[in-house]
């Protein structure tokens, strides 16, 4: 019997340990339409390079919408049921969401707001389009505690963002070093050993 795909996939990791490429070879497994969903904008020479290189990381035939705010929404228009959809990555998205917010009213609170209630539109898509949906993000809360209000809230928003998106996932993956290791069956395991 095959093993049903799973209707979300939670990768996460340090800032160069792999993701968008583990994500990509998820895509390519899929057996079916691929949609890249970049949250990345060109806004300087770096960002440019960056993006080019994911570029040239996945396969021409894929779909590929930039779209840096409404990810839910782009979906839902865009997307046909069935098809795997790869975000990359929620944590550009919710720095644009913060940007955004910032020049129209200077509170995290509405931020955090529209963060949540996008990811969960996106978690709900996934289930009722019968979508395979991959959702990158970073693991920004090991390191130390900034020194300034915003990035703190930053920091703490996409902990929260990342804590939606593992919950909802039928399988969360941390990228170590480019090493996938599987979180969801770690803990399935330990649970079992109670």
């Amino acid at each position: 019997m095959m093993e049903p795909k799973p209707r979300i996939t939670f990768v996460t990791g340090g800032a160069r340990s792999g993701k968008s490429a583990y994500a990509v070879e998820l895509g390519k497994r899929s057996g079916g339409p691929v949609v890249y969903l970049a949250t990345a904008e060109p806004i300087d020479d770096e960002m440019r390079a960056r993006i080019a290189r994911h570029q040239a990381e996945r396969p021409a035939e894929w779909q590929t919408i930039e779209e840096p705010l409404e990810l839910a929404r782009r979906v839902e228009d865009e997307v046909e049921p069935g098809a795997t959809v790869i975000v990359d990555c929620m944590t550009v998205w919710l720095g644009n969401v913060l940007e955004q917010h910032d020049q129209k009213e200077p509170t995290l609170d509405a931020a955090n707001v529209y963060a949540l209630g996008e990811v969960e539109r996106l978690g709900r898509l996934a289930v009722d389009r019968q979508l395979s949906l991959i959702a990158i993000s970073n693991e920004v809360g090991g390191g130390i505690v900034p020194a300034d209000a915003l990035t703190r809230g930053y920091r703490d928003l996409l902990g929260e963002v990342n804590q939606r998106l593992a919950a909802m996932a039928d399988t969360v993956v941390l990228l170590v070093s480019g090493i996938p290791v599987d979180l969801r069956s770690i803990s399935m395991k330990r649970e079992g050993n109670r």
